[in-house]
């Protein structure tokens, strides 16, 4: 790696606040668009993932793969700006839509989940397939950077990635589950169940004969608990929630990392609990970690004027996989 990289976070002196580092970025760039082009890849179950190509990528360079958060789309804020700042660093990028994210619904019952790797693999294998003289590299922002960082544990040396950035996961969900449903006076959990709830409201006819809710009974969940209990979990096979929380949190799966991989990670996370912090010693020597005291969850804006915010995720991530090129 090289020792011209900086992976020390300095929050911007008027963005101290985790609640602000968190929230305010999202008003920031109303004007951004997201410049790219729709792919819709046939999956071995007969539905499909819509991918979003970025249209300024370098198409003979190294191509990252990117995965939006929980209910995130190509739209969220720290999707259209990774994409934009890995196509300006020289390299190409595509973001791959979880299932039910996508602006058509998708055709199978199952939806998508924290631990669900299985359309990543795929389409990490297609592109490995349809590229191969090109390296892979990915990113993942909280729920796709705990599917990423389980997938690289579950496959090891078998990733197919020259490697991965994880930011802002949820490495132990229940734990993380509860500060949500407290935190901020309960507006992340709100903000989330209303996007989960008009998402799922979608698939009703398709999930009818694999979980018994009706769109009164969705419309009354107000809790995240108890969405995940009722929805995620019997729709994906699992007990309930605390066994999808179990099953599908990617701490157990750090150690098993033989990609190299950077963990940013903010201590201050209002969306994530202390155990999601993730630790050297829960790590194989393949991980860098970059844990800083503030940042938010998914925010890291620095700088000193509050005109002209900076991005440091977008500095230090595609700084970190021209790191490790050859």
């Amino acid at each position: 790696m090289s020792k011209q990289l900086d992976l020390n976070f300095k929050p911007a002196w008027w963005m101290r606040n985790r609640h602000v580092q968190t929230i305010l970025p999202r008003a920031f760039r109303p004007r951004l668009k997201a410049d790219v082009n729709f792919e819709h890849l046939t999956t071995p179950d007969d539905d499909f993932l819509e991918l979003a190509w970025a249209n300024n990528g370098n198409a003979h360079a190294p191509l990252v793969v990117v995965l939006h958060g929980l209910e995130g789309n190509i739209n969220s804020f720290y999707a259209k700006g990774m994409l934009r700042a890995l196509t300006r660093s020289g390299l190409d990028a595509v973001l791959m839509h979880f299932r039910n994210c996508s602006k058509d619904v998708n055709k199978q019952p199952r939806a998508y989940h924290s631990g669900e790797t299985q359309d990543l693999s795929f389409l990490i294998k297609t592109l490995s397939e349809r590229f191969p003289g090109r390296a892979l590299f990915a990113v993942g922002f909280s729920l796709g950077g705990n599917v990423l960082a389980k997938y690289l544990g579950e496959k090891g040396q078998a990733s197919r990635l020259a490697g991965a950035a994880v930011i802002s996961a949820p490495y132990h969900l229940s734990s993380s589950c509860q500060v949500i449903r407290k935190s901020c006076f309960k507006l992340y959990q709100k903000y989330l169940l209303d996007r989960m709830k008009h998402s799922f409201t979608r698939k009703l006819d398709q999930i009818k004969n694999t979980i018994d809710i009706s769109a009164s009974e969705l419309s009354q969940i107000n809790d995240l608990w108890q969405f995940d209990d009722r929805v995620t979990a019997p729709l994906h096979g699992f007990k309930g929630a605390e066994d999808y929380y179990a099953q599908a949190s990617s701490q157990p799966y750090l150690s098993l990392i033989e990609t190299p991989t950077l963990l940013i990670h903010a201590e201050d996370d209002p969306m994530l609990s202390t155990q999601a912090i993730p630790l050297a010693k829960q790590t194989s020597p393949k991980v860098k970690l970059a844990v800083s005291s503030k940042g938010g969850h998914v925010g890291f804006i620095a700088g000193n004027n509050p005109l002209k915010p900076i991005y440091w995720l977008e500095k230090v991530v595609p700084e970190y996989i021209h790191s490790l090129i050859k």
